[in-house]
């Protein structure tokens, strides 16, 4: 082999094992990065939101259908959070009424669990809580639902409304 082949082989090879480096690397660093502690906790939730929820049913059949939601929702800080609001649903309007429980993990998203007031239905939803706890975005988890809600707090955080 000429010394011109040799040099490029190598600086290929060389290439090649920067690049699988850099990419082990990164991947070793994304799943750290996913689950960075940025300090938050149930006290970061705090406050009452008010929300829209756009959503579609898609099982159990008695209730499939299109639906959107706005109402009010509020944490205490500690991890009960109690809400109303007006749903539409297929187009006939409910007033409903929730309770339930949140976790908020170290990296600012969390969990919450409602259950509708009067009926057996109970929510699962995941979170993530935006614009320094001013707002959070959601989805429901539970099989069937496919919906999505963005809320954002009623009042600045300390007004005597909260």
């Amino acid at each position: 082999m000429k010394t011109q082949e040799m040099i490029m082989k190598n600086s290929a090879i060389a290439k090649t094992f920067a690049l699988a480096a850099v990419t082990a690397l990164a991947l070793g660093i994304a799943p750290a990065a996913k689950a960075d502690n940025k300090g938050c906790s149930n006290a970061s939730l705090t406050g009452t939101f008010a929300y829209t929820l756009t959503e579609t049913v898609i099982a159990p059949p008695a209730i499939a259908g299109p639906s959107a939601e706005v109402g009010t929702q509020t944490f205490d800080g500690k991890g009960a959070t109690t809400g109303t609001a007006t749903l539409s649903a297929n187009g006939t309007i409910f007033q409903l009424t929730f309770a339930g429980t949140y976790t908020v993990n170290p990296d600012c998203t969390g969990t919450f669990t409602l259950q509708i007031a009067g009926t057996p239905i109970t929510q699962h939803v995941f979170f993530v809580i935006d614009d320094s706890g001013a707002e959070f975005r959601a989805i429901e988890t539970d099989a069937g639902f496919v919906g999505t809600r963005i809320a954002r707090r009623q009042f600045p955080s300390g007004d005597w409304r909260q």
